[in-house]
């Protein structure tokens, strides 16, 4: 099982925001049947297995083992991530754009950057995963009290400075086997936190 999958595809996009078989994805973060699961999410086992049916055939959870119960068999699934993340690839030419409305002050061209994000680091995580090997990231969170207004521009002003000075001092366009990599430093106020 993996920590957390990006899905892209719309159809099991659609299938996972199903409130039943969300509260199935998140039930079978430990593996379970649909005898066990009836029970836990209240509908008769026929339901559950119907709804167990449509996350397998898009791939949201997976066969554990096949347990012998009499004349029947039954199977044991589980999730195949803790978590999912839904990206904007499955909304296709819906899907915000950053590109559209550069602005580096407003906050749906933030809203732009972090699904192109998701979106990004999703399809990178995929094809990691493919090939068995390990990821370069690195993320960075923080959380600043400002003073006033004028101790935000401030802030802005240097943090821009910054990076624009580390950037210019480490890209390099003539590295013959150089990769690019995307930084995105976003600066927003805080929400209360979700459960």
């Amino acid at each position: 099982m993996q920590d957390l999958t990006v899905i892209h595809d719309p159809a099991a996009a659609g299938v996972s925001l199903d409130p039943i078989r969300a509260r199935l994805l998140a039930a079978l973060v430990e593996p379970g049947s649909a005898t066990t699961l009836a029970a836990a999410v209240g509908l008769s086992r026929q339901k559950v297995n119907y709804h167990l049916g449509r996350l397998e055939e898009h791939g949201l959870v997976e066969l554990v083992e096949e347990r012998r119960r009499g004349n029947m068999t039954e199977l044991v699934l589980r999730a195949t991530a803790a978590s999912y993340v839904i990206s904007t690839a499955a909304l296709g030419a819906l899907a915000p754009d950053p590109r559209r409305a550069p602005d580096r002050l407003s906050a749906r061209w933030l809203v732009a950057l972090a699904a192109r994000t998701v979106r990004e680091v999703g399809e990178l995580i995929a094809g990691a995963a493919r090939t068995n090997k390990r990821l370069a990231t690195l993320a960075m969170d923080g959380e600043v009290r400002f003073a006033s207004a004028a101790d935000r521009a401030a802030f802005a002003e240097e943090l821009t400075a910054a990076v624009t000075g580390l950037i210019a001092r480490y890209h390099d366009d003539t590295a013959p086997d150089g990769r690019p990599h995307r930084i995105v430093v976003a600066v927003h106020p805080t929400t209360e936190e979700q459960p």
